[in-house]
C-alpha cells in the first residue's frame, strides 16, 4: 500500500486526506495545533462556543462528495442548517438590505433601493452564471501545471473580460452605489479587493444562489470534527499537537516528514496544507528548491489580515440575523487603506457573526455568541504592536456595534477576547499574518498561484488557499480534488 503524508488539518488537508484514504492510499495527517481545523479552529469560554472562522459554508455538495466516495452521507456526521437571509447589509445612514436567493424577495430589496437597477441585476446574474460555468465548474478542480494549460483557458477568460475587476463588472450593470457594494463585497470573504480582484470571482454570486448559505449545527468546528470522523473511519491516521519541522528530501524526491517531537514518517508522497511560504522557506530549509521558491513567493502580493473580536453577552437578539455586513462611510477609500496604503483607518467595515440566532446551543441559556471581523493590513504593510493596539481597537469595534445594533452592549458582555494579525502569524505560520494567503488577482490566479504539484520535487504537492483555485471552503476543497487527482495518478 502506498503511503502519503499531509501537513495540516485544515479544510484543504482533511479533504485531500479523505480522498486519498478513500482511494486506498494509507494517509497520515500531521497537525501542529491541539485540534484539527486550521483557520476553522474553535474556543470554549465561560459556556460560550466561538468559531475562529470560516463561518460561511457554500456549495455543500463539494463537502457531501467526500462522504459519497465511500457510499456514506455527510448527514451521518453533521447537520448543515440553511441560513436565510444569507447576509443583512447595513450602512451608517440606517439603510439595510437583505441578501438571499429568494428571487422575489431579492428583487423587492433591489427595487426598494433603486427600481431602475432591477434589469441590470438580471444582466449581472447572467454574467455570474457564465463565469461560474467557466471558472468553477470547468476549471475549479483542474490543476494548472504549465502555462499551456493557462492559455487553453484564455479564450473563456477573455470572453468574460477577466482583466476587469468585480466592482467594475457590477458597476456596468448596476448604478446604485449601495447595490454596487452589495454585489461586489463577496471577494472580501476570500481575501480579494473588489476593485482589483478579477471579474471571474463574480462567480461567487451564482455559487451562493444555487447552493445556498449554510451553517454547521454546533459550529464550523463540528464540520471539521465530522471530516476527521470520516477520515478515521476509512482507516486514516491523524497526529495532533506535533508540528512538522521538516519535509525530508533526497535528491529531487520528498522522502518523509519530521516533527518537532522527533517523530518521523516515511512517505511515497507528501502534501502540504500549511502556509505556502512556511512550507518552502522553513519546512524545506537548506534545499535548493527552498531558496528559489521562497524568493519568488515573497515577491508576490498577499491578502490582508483580519482582526476579530469574540464576545458572549447576556440576552438574545432574534432581530439580528446570522450574518451581517456593517459597511462604513467609505468603501473604495477604506479598501485602498487596507490593501495598498497599510493604514489602520479610523473607520472600518465589519462582518458580524451571530450563530446563536440559528443554533442557541452555542451559548448559555438566555445568552448570545458573536464575533465581529474587520479586514486590516497584513504585517508586511502595517508592522505595528498588536498586543498594544489590539485592546483599544476591539473597544472601538464594540462601540460601533453598540451604537448601530445593540444598545448597552458594554454592560451585557460576559466574556470577550480578540485575535490579531500577529496571532495568524504565530498560530498558523501565516506569512505576514495574511488571513487568505496570496491575493486573488488575475496575475496570481490559476497557473500563477502555487502549483498543486511542485515543479522540481515531483512527489511534493500543495493544497489550500495558496494553491489553485484559492481561499474559501469551496476553494480549498476544490484544490483538494485537483491535488488528489494528481497524486492518485502519480501513485498508481
Amino acid at each position: 500500500m502506498k503511503r502519503a503524508g499531509v501537513i495540516g488539518a485544515g479544510f484543504g488537508g482533511l479533504a485531500l486526506a479523505i480522498r486519498l484514504q478513500s482511494a486506498g492510499i494509507a494517509t497520515t495527517v500531521i497537525e501542529g495545533r491541539d485540534r484539527a481545523g486550521g483557520r476553522a479552529y474553535m474556543w470554549e469560554k465561560d459556556g460560550f462556543t466561538f468559531d475562529a472562522g470560516p463561518t460561511v459554508i457554500t456549495d455543500p455538495d463539494c463537502l457531501a462528495e467526500l462522504w459519497a466516495l465511500s457510499g456514506r452521507s455527510i448527514a451521518d456526521d453533521v447537520d448543515l442548517m440553511p441560513v436565510n437571509p444569507f447576509y443583512r447589509l447595513n450602512w451608517p445612514d440606517g439603510t439595510s438590505f437583505d441578501y438571499s436567493n429568494d428571487e422575489p424577495a431579492l428583487m423587492r430589496e433591489i427595487a426598494r433601493l433603486e427600481p431602475a437597477d432591477a434589469g441590470g441585476y438580471q444582466q449581472f446574474l447572467q454574467y455570474s452564471a457564465g463565469v461560474y460555468r467557466e471558472g468553477y465548474e470547468k476549471l475549479g478542480h483542474t490543476a494548472f501545471l504549465d502555462f499551456a494549460s493557462m492559455m487553453k483557458a484564455g479564450p473563456a477568460l477573455a470572453r468574460y473580460q477577466a482583466w476587469r475587476s468585480v466592482y467594475s463588472i457590477v458597476s456596468r450593470h448596476v448604478k446604485n452605489e449601495k447595490l454596487r457594494q452589495a454585489f461586489s463585497f463577496h471577494t472580501l470573504l476570500v481575501g480579494g479587493n473588489p476593485f482589483t480582484t478579477s471579474a471571474i470571482y463574480a462567480l461567487i454570486h451564482k455559487l451562493e444562489k444555487d447552493g445556498g448559505v449554510w451553517f454547521a449545527k454546533g459550529g464550523t468546528s463540528r464540520l471539521v470534527a465530522a471530516m476527521v470522523t470520516q477520515f478515521e473511519r476509512l482507516g486514516g491516521t491523524i497526529r495532533l499537537g506535533d508540528p512538522v519541522a521538516e519535509i525530508e528530501t533526497l535528491g529531487d524526491q520528498a522522502t518523509g516528514l519530521r516533527t518537532k517531537s522527533g517523530w518521523r514518517g516515511e512517505f511515497d508522497a507528501v502534501a502540504s496544507n500549511a502556509d505556502i511560504v512556511h512550507s518552502y522557506r522553513d519546512l524545506l530549509a537548506g534545499t535548493a528548491r527552498s531558496e528559489k521558491a521562497t524568493r519568488a513567493l515573497t515577491a508576490k502580493k498577499f491578502s490582508p489580515s483580519l482582526f476579530l473580536v469574540h464576545f458572549g453577552i447576556k440576552g438574545t437578539w432574534p432581530g439580528i440575523p446570522h450574518h451581517m455586513i456593517l459597511f462604513g462611510p467609505r468603501y473604495e477609500g477604506l479598501l485602498k487603506d487596507i490593501y495598498q496604503n497599510g493604514v489602520l483607518a479610523d473607520d472600518f467595515a465589519l462582518y458580524l457573526h451571530h450563530p446563536t440566532v440559528t443554533d442557541p446551543s452555542l451559548a448559555p441559556e438566555g445568552c448570545s455568541t458573536f464575533y465581529a471581523l474587520a479586514p486590516v493590513p497584513h504585517l508586511g504593510k502595517l508592522p505595528i504592536d498588536w498586543d498594544q493596539v489590539g485592546p483599544a481597537y476591539a473597544d472601538r469595534i464594540l462601540a460601533e456595534i453598540e451604537r448601530r445594533l445593540i444598545p448597552g452592549l458594554k454592560d451585557r458582555i460576559i466574556t470577550r477576547f480578540h485575535y490579531t494579525p500577529l496571532d495568524f502569524a504565530t498560530d498558523l505560520n501565516a506569512h505576514q499574518g495574511s488571513a487568505f494567503s496570496l491575493e486573488p488577482t488575475l496575475t496570481q490566479s490559476a497557473w500563477f498561484r502555487v502549483h498543486n504539484r511542485d515543479d522540481r520535487i515531483p512527489n511534493l504537492y500543495f493544497v489550500g488557499a495558496g494553491t489553485h483555485p484559492g481561499a474559501g471552503i469551496p476553494g480549498v476543497v476544490g484544490s483538494a480534488k485537483a491535488t488528489a487527482n494528481l497524486m492518485l495518478e502519480d501513485l498508481a
